[in-house]
C-alpha cells in the first residue's frame, strides 16, 4: 500500500463512522447540545462536510460540492451556511440547524466521494509539493491532505460522542 492508498482510506473512514450513526440522528439529536455547548451533533456533522469541501476545492481549483451540487440551497442556510464554521460566535453555531440526518450524510459523502476522486489524480510527488508558505515550516500538500483528514475524523468523533451521551 503506498501513501496515496493510505490517504485514500483514511479519507473515506469518516464517512463511514458518521453513517454508521445514521439511525440515532433523530431530529432531537441533531439539535441537541449536550453540556450546553454551542456544537450539535448537527453543526458538527455539517462542518465535517463543509471544511472538506472548501479545502478541496481550493486544492483541486474546483468549485465546491456545496454550491455545485445544489446543497447550499437543499440546506437553506443562507450566508452562514457558506463559511465552514471557523470562527461562529456561539449564536452562528446554534443557527446551524439541520434536522435532517439524511442530507447531512448526503452531503458528506458526496464530499467525500470529491476528495478521493481528487486523490486519485494526485501521484507521489504531488503530495510533497509545498502549498503554503505562511507556516513554518512550509506546508505540503500531503501535510494538509493528512490535516483535512484528521480534522473530519475528529468531528464525526465528536458527533458520535455528542450522540450517545444522549442514551
Amino acid at each position: 500500500m503506498d501513501a496515496l492508498d493510505v490517504l485514500i482510506d483514511a479519507a473515506a473512514r469518516p464517512v463511514e463512522a458518521a453513517t454508521a450513526l445514521r439511525e440515532q440522528l433523530t431530529p432531537e439529536v441533531l439539535a441537541a447540545h449536550p453540556g450546553g455547548h454551542d456544537n450539535s451533533p448537527a453543526w458538527l456533522l455539517w462542518h465535517t462536510a463543509r471544511e472538506i469541501d472548501a479545502q478541496r476545492a481550493d486544492l483541486s481549483g474546483t468549485e465546491q460540492v456545496w454550491t455545485a451540487q445544489g446543497f447550499r440551497e437543499r440546506f437553506a442556510l443562507g450566508e452562514l451556511g457558506d463559511g465552514i464554521g471557523y470562527g461562529h460566535t456561539p449564536e452562528q453555531a446554534r443557527a446551524v440547524s439541520v434536522t435532517d440526518a439524511d442530507l447531512l450524510l448526503e452531503h458528506l459523502a458526496a464530499v467525500t466521494d470529491e476528495l478521493i476522486r481528487y486523490l486519485r489524480t494526485l501521484d507521489a510527488d504531488d503530495l510533497d509539493a509545498v502549498i503554503d508558505t505562511s507556516w513554518e515550516p512550509p506546508v505540503t500538500r500531503g501535510v494538509r491532505l493528512i490535516s483535512i483528514i484528521d480534522d473530519a475524523a475528529q468531528h464525526v468523533g465528536q458527533a458520535a460522542y455528542a450522540v450517545g451521551a444522549r442514551r
